[in-house]
């Protein structure tokens, strides 16, 4: 494991058996992985970890996947859209914190057309020149996607959540194409977006197998970004019954991930923080660099539930920076 872990920091690719024996290795091998991990990611990042500013703008959304909360068929959730100036606050919110990216996420709402999006990209490049505008907007026509990327959007987070055919039909209702999924992917990445993608680690039918495959995949994409955490089962689907995906898996794959792609930005990501308590500040030391604090309205973030008991959800954006920098200085590391 150890030449595997060698070989993979050397070369950034394996074959999928090699990772596979990666996902499988004793807590003796893991942690030499962990450790090369977090070497890459301090001559890389230093010891500083990013903050990107979460903006949840619709909870909303026209698919049924199976594992999410926000899924239309759930006549449980609580709904909402933010107007333009309700997201243009939390941009001024985030940008008196010190904030350089601002995340736009939601479910795919059929309310948010092409031209809406434009003009709220627009107006926030127009506010603010020099940040960066991530877009996790879902599947849509690869004309919208160029039009929001010439509007300002620098960035867009579209996790594939699996590279297996039938494990994707699985999670998804017969309407999704796992077919448009990758087009997508290949639509971002043309157009010229530092594009993202990732996957839910230990979701129902997941096969180590599959995950290998998902990294064999992210390999040859190349992604700029890689979000990756462990499922949490929401009581409003299907898979309410599911046991939750392993922190400690979730964790290896980070420090692979990093292995892989040593200046890709990976976030620890708020579902780590949600099974473990100290399970961003572990997926730092595995490898991440990227934190998301949120800056969406205090009223609605309960709204936006994918899974449940998500943490973060009652803080004021200001007091949550607080905080998550304090622990961040903690274990060693500056927040920025």
């Amino acid at each position: 494991m150890k030449e595997l872990t060698d070989k993979l920091a050397d070369g950034h690719a394996l074959a999928e058996a090699e990772y596979l024996s990666l996902l499988t290795c004793n807590e003796r091998e893991a942690e030499y992985l962990r450790q090369a991990a977090q070497a890459v990611a301090q001559r890389v990042f230093g010891r500083e970890v990013k903050a990107r500013g979460l903006i949840e703008i619709s909870s909303y959304c026209k698919n049924n996947c199976l594992y999410c909360g926000i899924r239309a068929g759930n006549p449980r959730a609580e709904r909402y859209r933010l107007t333009k100036e309700e997201i243009m606050e939390c941009c001024r919110q985030g940008d008196a914190l010190g904030f350089q990216t601002f995340v736009l996420q939601g479910g795919e709402d059929p309310a948010h057309t092409v031209e809406w999006v434009e003009d709220v990209v627009r107006t926030i490049r127009t506010a603010y020149p020099a940040k960066a505008i991530t877009l996790s907007l879902g599947e849509r026509p690869e004309e919208d996607y160029r039009r929001w990327f010439n509007a300002g959007a620098d960035r867009y987070l579209l996790r594939h959540e699996t590279i297996d055919r039938t494990h994707y039909a699985q999670l998804h209702p017969t309407a999704m194409s796992y077919d448009n999924r990758l087009r997508c992917l290949d639509s971002l990445k043309k157009i010229g977006y530092e594009t993202g993608t990732g996957i839910m680690v230990g979701s129902p039918f997941q096969k180590l197998e599959y995950i290998a495959a998902d990294l064999k995949f992210i390999e040859r994409l190349h992604s700029e970004m890689v979000g990756i955490g462990p499922f949490i089962p929401h009581r409003d689907t299907p898979f309410r019954a599911e046991p939750a995906g392993s922190v400690e898996l979730t964790l290896r794959l980070i420090s692979i991930l990093r292995l892989m792609l040593p200046t890709a930005n990976i976030p620890a990501t708020t579902s780590l923080g949600t099974l473990a308590a100290d399970g961003r500040e572990r997926g730092i030391l595995a490898g991440a660099n990227v934190v998301m604090p949120n800056l969406s309205p205090v009223e609605q973030r309960k709204k936006y539930s994918l899974y449940d008991n998500k943490i973060c959800t009652g803080d004021e954006a200001a007091e949550s920076r607080r905080l998550l920098e304090k622990r961040i200085e903690a274990i060693g590391y500056t927040l920025v």
